[in-house]
């Protein structure tokens, strides 16, 4: 039994399996384990991306940031990109898959929930998982949620406080319960990125000089 076999197991459809689910609590347990080694006394960064390692089962990246309290109750579904920041008192339950794009900024007491519960008596409040995939540059303020089955796209704002239930296309501020578009976000490519782009056209630019003066020189 693995990791994957216990992520597997959270898609919807799959029979059910009691080796498997003994070795969930297994990881539920280590979970919370780790979180009470991250949340209970002082870490260094380096220590903090070494504990973070351990909790998703992933290398974490030295651009990674994070300030304590952190707390989640599985971890092995997390995905986290380069360049990004958790702030304190954030909630991540990842058994359906968090996915956190580059350069990604997550504000204080922010609620990434993955799990549903069926409406339906019947079903004994039966388990239903949902991707979230946050992309790249999100900005998610203070005390916001967001639901199953949501994808944020690039460069896209959540309102501190806001609930958010479903998509919120690129470039756009979202706010509100549930969330709504409010405006979008100017189109503006970062001043770094402007330079690179300069660069890189320079570069070119110097290439092809190069090679007409070779070009002559024969």
């Amino acid at each position: 039994m693995t990791v994957q076999d216990v992520i597997e197991g959270f898609a919807e459809g799959v029979a059910e399996d009691g080796r498997r689910d003994t070795y969930a609590d297994v990881l539920f347990q280590e979970a919370v384990r780790i979180g009470m080694e991250l949340n209970c006394q002082y870490h260094t960064p380096e220590e903090i991306r070494e504990i973070m390692g351990r909790l998703t089962g992933k290398k974490i990246d030295d651009s990674f940031r994070l300030f304590p309290p952190f707390y989640t109750d599985f971890g092995k579904n997390i995905t986290i990109g380069k360049d990004v920041f958790i702030n304190s008192g954030c909630h991540f339950q990842d058994q359906g898959s968090i996915t956190i794009g580059d350069g990604s900024l997550i504000g204080h007491n922010v609620v990434l929930v993955t799990i549903n519960h069926d409406l339906n008596p019947k079903e004994n409040r039966k388990n239903h998982y949902a991707p979230i995939k946050i992309g790249s540059h999100v900005w998610i303020g203070s005390n916001a949620t967001v639901l199953p089955g949501v994808t944020v796209g690039d460069w896209a704002v959540i309102a501190a406080g806001a609930v958010v239930t479903k998509d919120v296309p690129a470039r756009t501020v979202v706010g509100g319960v549930p969330a709504k578009i409010l405006k979008a976000v100017p189109k503006e490519e970062p001043q770094e990125t402007l330079q690179k782009q300069a660069l890189m056209q320079e570069i070119s630019r110097h290439g092809r000089e190069v090679e007409v003066t070779y070009e002559a020189a024969m």
